[in-house]
């Protein structure tokens, strides 16, 4: 069977991508690794330029609402994205002194050898309502799967910056439509 994976990049729009963790694996689970992966989130933008409109970090994936990179494209991202916050987060045995060794972030000591799920999937968002759509989904998330009970309370989202203002460790680019 051919591969029926078509992405569509040049056309300026936003880009609503999922990403999950491998075998759903709640990879996500500690506010560290949650902070982890906003920081990487964020120096990635910086380092490819893209708008970073909405988002949200779940235990076993996340959702970006982004535009079109002005270096390299979103796959180009995605790919940087998910081998530095694997890297990060599943960290490599350092050498300590007296040959015991240490994982970053990970108490245990046999982790699966993926972190992520092999692809995304990335929707096009084209219109003013899709982008709302896809930005209100986004930030109930935390509350439809009973993390929260209002979405102000999941830090790990976009929608505080939104309802409230706040900037948080990747602040996202408001974007007026």
């Amino acid at each position: 069977m051919k591969n029926r994976l078509e992405r569509r990049y040049g056309q300026y729009d936003l880009h609503y991508i999922t990403c999950s963790c491998y075998r759903r694996l709640p990879f996500f689970r500690t506010v560290r690794a949650r902070n982890a992966f906003l920081k990487i989130l964020d120096e990635v933008r910086n380092r490819y330029l893209f708008a970073l409109v909405g988002f949200v970090v779940m235990p076993e994936h996340i959702h970006l609402l982004m535009g079109e990179p002005k270096i390299g494209t979103p796959s180009t991202v995605m790919q940087v994205l998910k081998q530095r916050v694997s890297r990060r987060l599943r960290g490599r045995r350092r050498r300590r002194s007296k040959g015991t060794s240490q994982l970053s972030l990970w108490s245990e000591t046999r982790l699966p050898r993926a972190f992520w799920q092999r692809r995304f999937y990335d929707f096009n968002g084209w219109s003013r309502e899709k982008k709302n759509e896809k930005l209100e989904y986004v930030h109930f998330n935390p509350v439809k799967r009973g993390l929260v009970a209002d979405p102000k309370l999941w830090i790990w989202s976009s929608c505080r910056f939104y309802a409230l203002g706040e900037k948080g460790l990747c602040t996202p680019d408001r974007i007026p439509w």
